[in-house]
């Protein structure tokens, strides 16, 4: 796309680049604060309780949480598309990219919406129906760790999804919002796709080698 002029407050458009790309990732730094010292805790939990976390973490549907990775990998690869075609000024290809990754980060809201029913019938939802026999104490605590992590990525992906949209909307009016918005956007979107690669195992894996 055609270099836009800077915003007012900048001398030139790569000095707002720089200026941008130095707030998202000083934003996604307390990101990682944030979700590292929840993985820490679980971590501290999982050693303490290893044969407790393991049986709880059974119950959980790897495939379902498998078909969710390839679904989330699949979509940076449109966003990081989506950012190439930017810089070549291939509009069509960008709006074309961003309506595939909204729609696969749809899709894994949905199965994981899919999931979380699942798990409601089969009584594993602490403070509503939890009931899980012997190891019932560290296994709820398994399941608080596990619905609030998964939970609170879905926001952070329903937030992402949100914003590739309004991109995307933008672009196909023929009005794309001012560089490097979408790179900035595509940052995120990676970043929330890389928390999950790192609960994936967490969660899903314990207890299946066995």
């Amino acid at each position: 796309m055609s270099e836009a002029a800077p915003a007012f407050q900048y001398a030139t458009v790569p000095q707002q680049r720089e200026a941008a790309t130095l707030g998202m990732w000083t934003f996604l730094a307390t990101e990682v604060l944030f979700f590292g010292a929840l993985i820490a805790a679980y971590s501290a939990y999982r050693i303490a309780w290893p044969d407790e976390i393991a049986a709880a973490a059974r119950h959980t549907r790897v495939a379902l949480g498998a078909i969710n990775t390839a679904v989330l990998l699949t979509s940076s690869a449109l966003m990081a598309t989506a950012v190439a075609a930017e810089e070549v000024a291939r509009r069509r290809t960008v709006m074309l990219c961003l309506l595939g990754t909204a729609a696969l980060g749809l899709t894994f809201i949905g199965i994981k919406g899919y999931e979380y029913w699942l798990e409601y019938r089969e009584g594993l939802v602490p403070a509503l129906n939890f009931d899980f026999g012997r190891y019932g104490g560290i296994a709820e605590l398994f399941f608080l760790f596990y619905f609030f992590a998964t939970g609170l990525h879905a926001v952070h992906l329903t937030i992402g999804i949100a914003m590739v949209l309004v991109i995307a909307l933008r672009t196909g009016a023929g009005r794309p919002p001012r560089p490097p918005m979408l790179r900035m956007v595509g940052l995120y979107w990676h970043f929330v796709d890389i928390v999950w690669i790192f609960l994936f195992p967490l969660i899903y894996l314990p207890g299946r080698a066995g």
